[in-house]
């Protein structure tokens, strides 16, 4: 049985999620100790125990310790079952995230599935659903999978009650990824107002038209009369490579120039370090690169996150991970 601190590194709930994947995958046994150990409000919250139950359920598992504000748990993994599932984390806890522990199985299976996840799909500090769509799943379909992915309806923190629906089918084996430096980048960007004025989007995407130099048909407004409230911008940068993603929410008494402003400054250092892959996705391909197996990346200097996500994978997988420093601002990552 792997034997696991969740206070190590990061300290936070990608340990557990990147756990249950990997378990499910290996049909190796685990515990865990002080989960979520390094956040304020440590333990299981919704959000993760949602995923606790997801991955029980798909992969016929017995579970110790699945309750809210649990820090230790322990999960062996039975047979993993293909099929149509529904999950409701019943609170605005990240869909995405609760997709992301489940997601390894479903990479693996050899089988289609398809999964309903009911709960917040764009929230701060998660992958959005724009995100994962157009980035992370650009990427997965590039290694062979199959992916639909709808939304329903969104789902904005702290309201929640978004809906998203995917189908997968997983190829028989997951090519290799290889991402070096960008060419060729253009921008565009949308703003999404949910019950919510017009102009906090117009202001978002007005000054992402100036400092980003875009034209007017390089950017979307989105509104909707329901679902709110709520207010998200998103800015794409697409290359020969990938699509990056760069995410901002709206926030009382947050002025919609400053939402615009913060996703910016990263946009611009993405571009100015001029790798394929963002800090934030470097951390989100570890687990698809290990389970294929070989291949490559560069990206700027490896978050805390990123390091920390490593030694989890390492705990169930013999692969070597090699992270090393190219030049002063650009990594690689490689297996």
């Amino acid at each position: 049985m792997v034997s696991i601190d969740g206070s190590r590194g990061e300290g936070g709930g990608q340990v557990l999620r990147t756990a249950l994947g990997l378990s499910l995958v290996t049909g190796r046994a685990f515990s865990i100790t002080n989960i979520r150990g390094k956040r304020k409000k440590p333990g299981l919250l919704r959000q993760h125990l949602t995923a606790v139950l997801a991955a029980a359920e798909i992969g016929n598992a017995t579970v110790q310790g699945a309750e809210i504000k649990s820090g230790c748990l322990t999960f062996e993994p039975g047979t993993v079952t293909a099929g149509d599932y529904r999950f409701s984390i019943g609170t605005a806890g990240s869909c995405t995230l609760v997709l992301q522990a489940i997601l390894p199985a479903l990479l693996n299976a050899g089988r289609a599935w398809q999964i309903t996840l009911e709960g917040g799909t764009h929230n701060p500090f998660a992958p959005s659903f724009d995100y994962l769509e157009t980035t992370f799943f650009g990427i997965l379909r590039s290694m062979g999978v199959h992916i639909d992915a709808e939304l329903i309806r969104p789902g904005f923190f702290p309201a929640g009650g978004g809906k998203i629906r995917f189908r997968i089918e997983p190829p028989k084996t997951l090519k290799p990824i290889h991402f070096d430096y960008l060419t060729r980048t253009q921008c565009r960007a949308t703003a999404v107002c949910a019950e919510l004025p017009g102009h906090i989007g117009q202001r978002e995407l007005k000054k992402i038209i100036k400092k980003l130099q875009l034209d007017n048909d390089q950017t979307q407004l989105i509104q909707h009369h329901k679902y709110g409230p709520g207010n998200v911008v998103s800015i794409f940068v697409e290359s020969d490579q990938l699509t990056e993603t760069f995410v901002g929410f709206g926030q009382t008494k947050v002025r919609a120039e400053r939402v615009a402003g913060r996703i910016i400054g990263q946009v611009k250092k993405y571009l100015q370090t001029g790798v394929a892959v963002g800090p934030y996705l470097a951390d989100q391909l570890l687990v698809p690169l290990a389970l294929s197996g070989k291949g490559r990346f560069l990206t700027s200097q490896p978050t805390n996150h990123t390091l920390t996500n490593i030694e989890v994978i390492r705990q169930f997988l013999d692969i070597q991970i090699e992270v090393s420093q190219i030049d002063e601002v650009v990594w690689q990552i490689s297996m």
